[in-house]
């Protein structure tokens, strides 16, 4: 696979493309080219990085070594959120049919916020399956932002992202959101062996690592997340299996707390519903 992705960056062709024409033939020029890749992939330098690109969502994404690689199983927290999302919509237009007609208004569009948005990966997809969602993004830091914004404007999606530099939700103008969403680092230092050596080695290491127990990024991000939802909303991160539990336990006082399995049967996405009362 990583062969195959580094001939068509070298050939700046699609899959389609290469299977079409199995006989053609490299020029010295592509050779080159090819051999330089490979040789930096030998190296243990993610292909992603040396192609500059990664799928997410369906949707072709510029990554570089300022940000984390987007990789499949966050997708489960886009999932997770529109099906959030079509509970919310129904419980609205419920409270909207028992209501007088005479003065209601309608349901207000959603409020999202991707926390620690990185590539905008999650930022995106959202925008791309919520047409009439107000999204905010956040990135301590700058360089990610850079990329960040370079997909949105790749994809048409500038308009329909908000993105901030800041600390997690720390800085954001005032006003409440509907659903805080976020792929925050979790990965625990004591967990460092255990983690890919390109992983450790290329990608930025505040994107992984939280701290020596993996926790110490969501123990912020849950109270800042509780002071800027709307009563009823939701709090959507991705977790792993080793600091399920833990995660659960801090959300104590929470409601319809819930973890949801990747296709492996891991831990992978973990929802928590801000009371209605304070």
């Amino acid at each position: 696979m990583n062969a195959e992705l580094l001939i068509m960056f070298t050939l700046d062709c699609d899959r389609a493309y290469l299977y079409a024409h199995p006989e053609r033939q490299l020029t010295p020029h592509e050779t080159q080219g090819y051999d330089e890749a490979l040789a930096r992939r030998a190296t243990g330098v993610p292909a992603q990085y040396i192609t500059g690109h990664q799928e997410f969502w369906g949707l072709d994404l510029i990554v570089s070594p300022a940000v984390l690689i987007p990789r499949p199983e966050t997708e489960h927290v886009v999932e997770t959120v529109l099906e959030l999302v079509s509970g919310v919509r129904s419980e609205q237009s419920r409270d909207q049919s028992q209501k007088p007609r005479t003065g209601v208004s309608a349901p207000h569009d959603l409020r999202i916020v991707d926390v620690g948005t990185g590539s905008g990966a999650i930022a995106l997809a959202l925008a791309k399956e919520l047409p009439s969602a107000e999204i905010h993004a956040t990135d301590i830091s700058s360089d990610a932002l850079e990329v960040a914004r370079a997909n949105a404007a790749r994809h048409e999606l500038t308009s329909r992202i908000k993105f901030h530099h800041a600390d997690l939700l720390n800085g954001l103008p005032h006003e409440e959101f509907d659903f805080v969403v976020s792929n925050p680092p979790y990965v625990g230092e004591s967990e460092e062996d255990s983690v890919q050596l390109e992983v450790r080695k290329f990608e930025p290491r505040n994107a992984v690592f939280a701290g020596l127990t993996g926790l110490e990024v969501i123990e912020r991000l849950i109270p800042q997340a509780q002071t800027v939802l709307t009563p009823g909303g939701w709090l959507v991160f991705e977790i792993s299996g080793t600091i399920a539990e833990a995660v659960r336990h801090r959300l104590a006082g929470w409601t319809d707390v819930g973890l949801t399995n990747d296709l492996q049967g891991i831990a992978r996405v973990a929802t928590a519903r801000r009371p209605s009362r304070r």
